[in-house]
């Protein structure tokens, strides 16, 4: 046999290294994913129902933090708690409430506390300017938990006059 028999093998050379592109599926898969996700959480961000439910707490601790009379407290929160049924349950059931049938109907669709004298109270503040025995706190607490509780009608996820209003079809 012939000992340098190695000698005459070709020199060694490494392979060349893999490049970056294109890559692999599993980086296709994951990109994808990303892309639904990111696409996903701005639709929910964006969506009118949410964006309207933000809008009104924002409101609701401006006039917390206002310097205003307890009258003009009750009647503020009266009437975005107002505007806000309007927009969510639509004009054919909340426009003609008044009284005790909105108290009642506050108390239905998420603020239990509006069924008692806390809704009294800011009903009687509101109009019968008896502030004496005003729950101003009470009030606030109510009004927030009606806006994040307010259960919205099966198959409609807002009135179709707000949903012209914010460029969309009906």
């Amino acid at each position: 046999m012939n000992a340098n028999w190695l000698d005459q093998l070709a020199p060694e050379r490494a392979p060349a290294p893999p490049g970056w592109w294109p890559p692999a599926p599993g980086w296709w898969v994951l990109t994808a994913l990303l892309i639904g996700v990111a696409i996903g959480a701005w639709t929910w961000w964006r969506s009118p129902r949410r964006r309207l439910r933000r809008a009104t707490l924002r409101e609701l601790r401006k006039l917390r933090a206002a310097d205003v009379t307890t009258g003009e407290t009750a009647q503020a929160v009266q009437n975005l708690l107002r505007r806000y049924a309007l927009a969510i349950f639509g004009q054919e059931t909340v426009a003609r409430l008044n009284g005790a049938a909105w108290l009642e109907f506050l108390a239905q669709h998420g603020a239990p506390n509006f069924g008692g004298g806390v809704g009294r109270s800011l009903l009687a503040a509101c109009y019968g300017g008896g502030a004496a025995g005003a729950d101003r706190a009470g009030w606030f607490a109510a009004a927030e938990t009606f806006v994040r509780r307010a259960v919205v009608p099966s198959g409609r996820s807002m009135t179709p006059r707000a949903a012209r209003r914010r460029g969309r079809t009906a």
